[in-house]
């Protein structure tokens, strides 16, 4: 099905990354955010925008908001924190296509990519 879908995992833990926020937006060619809102029990967002007609060819970014997910998850760190909101930005060119959007993370380092689902 074509759209787009985003799975985030915190490795430094070996859980999914329940609640951490995500949030999407489309850059160009027509500004707009298609979800904001917390990674579901499974590591989804789940979001009715982010699939079908919703997502077109064009520019996106993904933001995940790593600093305030491991603070909810009571884990240590720093007043100022390496990674705070890590902004994924990156290009559909043929929305025809599913595109997912794996992220795996730690409070210090992340992996994002064209996964295959």
């Amino acid at each position: 099905m074509p759209g787009m879908s985003i799975h985030v995992v915190d490795v430094s833990r070996g859980v999914v990354a329940r609640g951490m926020r995500i949030e999407v937006l489309r850059i160009a060619p027509e500004p707009a955010v298609l979800a904001d809102g917390p990674a579901d029990a499974t590591g989804l967002l789940s979001a009715p925008a982010l699939m079908g007609p919703g997502v077109t060819a064009g520019r996106y970014e993904v933001r995940f908001h790593v600093a305030d997910y491991y603070r909810s998850q009571s884990v240590p760190l720093p007043a100022e924190p390496f990674l705070d909101v890590v902004c994924y930005a990156f290009g559909i060119d043929d929305a025809a296509q599913h595109y997912h959007l794996p992220m795996k993370t730690t409070p210090w380092g992340y992996s994002c990519f064209r996964g295959g689902a």
